[in-house]
């Protein structure tokens, strides 16, 4: 643990969104700690490094997660922001997410060429993801849809579409918020259509479990309803053990005193898709989502998980 605990050190990664992630936080903990300095230290991940690479490939979503979390454990930093979606189910050992802030939109986005809605999209249309959920969704919703895959931050993608790689792309509506581009936004796709991803649009601080101190700065940042709602969305994904090669998406919301869940598993062309929810109070999320994994598990969703394993 670093001397100076006067100063803390937030880890963020260099991507604009990512910092300005980041920055929230900073702004919210230097407004209740102004005794305080809070200070955001940008670290590289292996997904920032391997850009052209696909994701599934070099270990999914954790891969902009470890760099930080490796920080963390060696003291270098005082906690980590991430965006909730991008964390492992299971944390590193020694930490602890302290603090998840309120959920922005959870939605995924379709930003097109010409405004298009996805109904509206020409047959054959390339449609730009890094994401087999959204990709399952999408061809379960319009076969004759082209998927190819796209990485880079969200500017990064937006010059391709106008670069005319793309007719359009998917993207979390919480980033074009964030990064104040909803300008560019086609059509928010609704959850019956697009399930999100489990975590989408909700942001976590990871604190060291022994460091007490920055437990208690950190812990005035939770909002209880949406710590809920995301409990449930990873208990789901955890039950189910599929990783970033399996479609399986997650959506809670709370709302008076009842906490409803879905939950969804395809394989990967959409050809299969299986949904359900399930409901409850907000102190059960954790049961509430483990228990509607099992009841999609049971109604084929195992096979699914199996087959994609077996391919893998």
């Amino acid at each position: 643990m670093r001397p100076n605990r006067h100063t803390l050190l937030i880890g963020t990664r260099g991507s604009r969104l990512a910092r300005i992630q980041a920055e929230t936080v900073r702004e919210m903990l230097s407004s209740l700690h102004p005794e305080r300095a809070w200070l955001l230290r940008e670290i590289r991940s292996e997904g920032d490094v391997q850009r052209r690479a696909s994701l599934t490939s070099i270990g999914g979503r954790g891969v902009f997660v470890k760099a930080l979390e490796d920080k963390l454990l060696a003291g270098e930093i005082d906690l980590a922001v991430h965006s909730l979606k991008d964390m492992p189910t299971r944390l590193a050992t020694g930490l602890k997410i302290g603090a998840v802030l309120p959920r922005q939109d959870a939605r995924d986005a379709l930003v097109s060429r010409g405004g298009l809605a996805l109904d509206d999209l020409p047959k054959g249309a390339v449609v730009g993801t890094g994401s087999v959920r959204r990709r399952a969704q999408l061809l379960a919703y319009r076969s004759d849809l082209v998927i190819r895959d796209v990485r880079g931050n969200v500017d990064t993608r937006l010059r391709k579409l106008k670069n005319r790689s793309y007719d359009a792309l998917i993207l979390a509506a919480a980033a074009l918020i964030r990064l104040r581009r909803t300008s560019t936004v086609s059509q928010y796709l609704p959850p019956a259509l697009m399930l999100p991803a489990a975590g989408q649009g909700a942001l976590a601080v990871e604190v060291r479990q022994s460091d007490e101190e920055v437990m208690e700065l950190v812990r005035p940042l939770n909002h209880l309803p949406t710590e809920a709602a995301v409990s449930a969305e990873r208990a789901f994904l955890s039950a189910l053990g599929g990783g970033c090669a399996v479609p399986v998406a997650a959506h809670a919301a709370v709302a008076d005193g009842r906490l409803d869940l879905q939950g969804m598993v395809a394989d990967l062309d959409g050809g299969k898709v299986i949904r359900d929810s399930l409901s409850g109070s907000p102190v059960e999320a954790e049961d509430i989502g483990q228990r509607l994994a099992d009841r999609i598990l049971s109604q084929g969703a195992a096979q699914i998980l199996r087959e994609a394993t077996s391919v893998q």
